[in-house]
């Protein structure tokens, strides 16, 4: 990475919407912003959705940020609660293609292991460690876990972008090992 870059990340949600931005330059990350976009007063569905893309488009308009990684929708029982997850997570998405921002999407254990170092990550330790690995203050910190998560997800970007081997494009697990045949040698089991 050369040059300053600006990554915004998004922790979906239909109550609270959290949002991070970090300020790359070199391989240095920087924390500019993290908060949240409450959404608990809203009781419409289609009006919580126009007001995540109203909010959105404005941190985006006040950063304008050169990429988006977004935490991708965990699989739950509840389909209904997924369903809404996915439509906020697509508003947040359509405002940054609105923008022609590119956007990456990260499952959240690959988000917990980019800065934890494993997939079992809480949400306490993932912001522990932003905070120690980007120095924040306590007073940045006593933002809700979705601005800590938004801000990791920023950051898993920064680190997958540092790396070399990150270029590369795989449609699915069979395809990675295909392209990997060394790298995957002797882990089945």
């Amino acid at each position: 990475m050369k040059g300053e870059k600006i990554i915004m990340g998004i922790d979906p949600g239909t109550n609270l919407m959290g949002y991070g931005v970090l300020r790359v330059v070199g391989n240095k990350a920087e924390a500019v912003a993290l908060g949240v976009i409450d959404l608990h007063k809203v009781s419409d569905t289609y009006l919580k959705l126009g007001h995540i893309f109203e909010r959105v488009s404005g941190i985006i308009s006040e950063y304008l940020p050169d990429e988006m990684a977004i935490e991708a929708p965990f699989f739950g029982k509840n389909v209904q609660s997924m369903l809404k997850l996915g439509r906020a997570q697509g508003v947040a998405i359509a405002a940054a293609i609105h923008r022609d921002i590119p956007i990456h999407e990260y499952a959240p254990m690959k988000i917990k292991m980019a800065l934890t170092g494993t997939g079992a990550a809480s949400k306490e330790q993932v912001a522990g460690m932003l905070q120690r690995i980007l120095k924040l203050d306590a007073e940045q910190m006593k933002q809700h876990f979705d601005a800590t998560d938004a801000l990791a997800a920023a950051y898993c970007h920064f680190m997958q972008a540092s790396r070399p081997e990150s270029q590369a494009s795989y449609r699915s697990w069979k395809d990675f090992a295909t392209k990997n045949k060394e790298k995957v040698k002797g882990l089945k089991g």
